[in-house]
């Protein structure tokens, strides 16, 4: 037994063994490998899929929406607004909530909702597998859906569609986990993309919804993903903006507060918007029938909103388009935000098929118009233009609402392509991010899946044992046994209280010092003390590089489930020159930990200083 400090430069040694991570140092290792480049290609073909996907799913609707309401056969794009069927058009929504509601019962119950959250709850809990049948339940019921009157917008089934072909794909051959997942999220941002040719908003979404992190291996695939599914779109549609908004001017620096202020209103607006949300869905919890009917109960509420409000039927783009350009005037405005939040918001929560950005959109820009005309009305002078204000209001909806911040200012700016926005919208979108953040726990996608009990992540940050080396934390000096010691001096050693012999487990070394084998204090519990460490069957040592992270660490301390490594250099890999325990990844976080903690500013009151006297 002996104490062995780190070995001086001109110690040679030879190489007898070698670490299980020799190519995994963080001096030589890559961010991307081969594999990146096959889970590029195979997004890149979901997305060309998807976005053919999303194209037929938008006809669908179409095609449901001619039949149910004009009683023709025809895929050309019409509103549900211009029906003449009188109370008649209650029945519409009522019948389209049956038919998903049985849809639901007996093809699968992850069809109801919205998409977004089933495809967070699967990347989370089911390492992003999504059920095959999933990739046509879930685009016709919500074709059915809207089709029908729905108050829905069609990007919500479509991006869980083009998530569930990703995932499908991701199970169909051999990926690991983490590979699924990006197939996954590259699904659901080709189907973002293709439907509103937004590529960078649909990366940003992915990023901040499905992914949970910010990885090349990861963002390279989606990134891709996003600009096929959008060139698929183009081909189809052209290269016009998904919403029409006439050009505006600069804001000057007034105007700017105040859109930054209708942010943070609309925030709060938000969380007021989800709370209405889920109090809807757990009425529905309540009442004496089985969820299947629910739907259809939903739809008769629609129907009847429907009847009053024409226009808040169906997905409501042109609505969209409508704020943007100012088209409509105060009462008008006052009426499609009331209505439209009262018949979204019933049928989301009774549990039918749809998405919530339209409507969220629809929702939000009639609040920023509104508030845009009050602002005009009561300060002339600051330059407030409503239908700015409108597009600050529903990105800042979106993104208080969702907590998708860059996504929901990115998205905004790329469906107008007005420039000048981007600046209104940041501030607006930051401004709602943090009161909704301040107001309410969970997002409008995540409070589900939390009443379930999955914990979802709200920030993403680099991992702490990534950027410490392992050589940083080891202890130099070791502790090591001779392959000739006996069990006997091995166990007197131990019993003797001397520095080292309270450890559970020891390098092997030879007499040259080169490390040959690990052994531990269960090893050797029960072998007589006539024995020496070289007449047993010894493990190989499992060794880290002193070079490598201490999550490579952690990582091969858990999947060898192993509680300490020795450390040795690439250039004398047979040499112990340090120890690293699971204590002491634990006590490295001591730094993060100190990171969060409030330090004494420069600026004290006088009674806080040192020397002053006090009565």
């Amino acid at each position: 037994m002996q104490q062995v400090e780190p070995p001086g430069a001109g110690v040679a040694a030879a190489p007898s063994i070698r670490s299980p991570l020799a190519t995994a140092g963080a001096a030589q290792r890559s961010i991307v490998d081969a594999r990146v480049v096959v889970v590029s290609a195979l997004s890149v073909l979901v997305a060309i899929v998807s976005g053919f996907i999303a194209q037929g799913l938008t006809r669908l609707i179409a095609g449901f929406t001619n039949l149910a309401f004009f009683g023709r056969l025809s895929f050309a794009q019409v509103s549900p607004a211009h029906n003449r069927l009188g109370l008649f058009v209650i029945l519409i929504p009522t019948i389209g909530g049956l038919v998903v509601g049985l849809m639901a019962r007996y093809g699968s119950k992850a069809i109801r909702g919205h998409g977004i959250p089933e495809a967070m709850e699967q990347v989370l809990t089911n390492e992003s597998r999504i059920p095959a049948r999933m990739t046509f339940l879930k685009p016709l019921s919500a074709a059915i859906s809207i089709g029908t009157g729905g108050p829905f917008g069609a990007e919500g089934p479509i991006i869980a569609t083009g998530g569930a072909l990703g995932s499908l794909l991701g199970q169909v051959i051999r990926t690991t986990a983490n590979e699924r997942k990006a197939l996954l999220a590259a699904g659901a941002a080709a189907g973002m993309a293709a439907t509103f040719g937004t590529p960078v908003a649909a990366v940003l979404l992915a990023v901040e919804l499905l992914l949970f992190e910010y990885r090349a291996r990861s963002l390279v695939p989606v990134a891709l993903a996003a600009v096929a599914a959008t060139g698929v779109r183009l081909a189809f549609l052209g290269t016009a903006p998904a919403f029409a908004m006439p050009v505006v001017a600069q804001p000057g620096e007034a105007a700017l507060a105040l859109y930054v202020g209708i942010g943070a209103i609309l925030g709060v607006g938000s969380v007021l918007v989800t709370q209405a949300v889920y109090a809807v869905e757990d009425l529905f919890e309540r009442l004496p029938m089985h969820w299947m009917w629910w739907p259809a109960l939903g739809g008769t509420a629609v129907g009847a909103v429907g009847y009053v409000a024409p226009e808040t039927l169906g997905v409501g783009y042109d609505n969209i388009d409508a704020l943007l350009s100012g088209t409509l005037a105060t009462g008008a405005l006052l009426a499609l935000t009331c209505f439209k939040f009262a018949s979204w918001s019933i049928a989301l929560g009774s549990g039918t098929s749809g998405g919530t950005l339209a409507p969220l959109f629809t929702i939000g820009g009639g609040c920023g118009a509104l508030l845009g005309v009050l602002a005009a009305a009561l300060a002339p002078e600051a330059g407030v233009d409503p239908r700015i204000a409108a597009l600050v209001g529903m990105a800042s909806m979106f993104a208080g609402a969702s907590r998708a911040l860059l996504a929901s200012a990115v998205f905004a700016f790329e469906t107008t392509r007005q420039p000048i926005s981007l600046l209104p919208l940041l501030g607006g979108c930051s401004a709602a991010f943090l009161a909704s953040s301040l107001l309410m726990r969970n997002s409008i996608m995540t409070e589900k899946i939390a009443r379930r009990g999955v914990r979802v992540l709200g920030e993403y940050s680099a991992d702490f044992l990534e950027q410490l080396s392992v050589v940083s934390r080891a202890s130099p000096a070791v502790t090591t046994l001779g392959i000739g010691d006996s069990i006997g001096a091995i166990r007197r050693f131990f019993a003797s209280g001397m520095s080292g012999s309270q450890h559970q487990g020891y390098p092997v070394v030879d007499a040259a010092g080169h490390l040959v084998a690990f052994v531990t204090r269960k090893d050797l519990a029960s072998l007589p003390e006539h024995l020496t460490l070289g007449d047993l069957d010894l493990r190989p040592p499992v060794v880290i590089f002193g070079d490598a992270s201490l999550r490579e660490a952690a990582d091969l301390m858990a999947k060898r489930r192993i509680g300490r490594l020795p450390v040795v250099s690439r250039e004398q890999p047979a040499i112990v020159s340090g120890m690293i325990t699971r204590s002491d990844l634990v006590e490295a976080h001591a730094p993060r930990l100190r990171d969060h903690e409030l330090a004494p500013g420069l600026l004290r009151r006088r009674s806080d200083r040192p020397g002053r006297r006090h009565a």
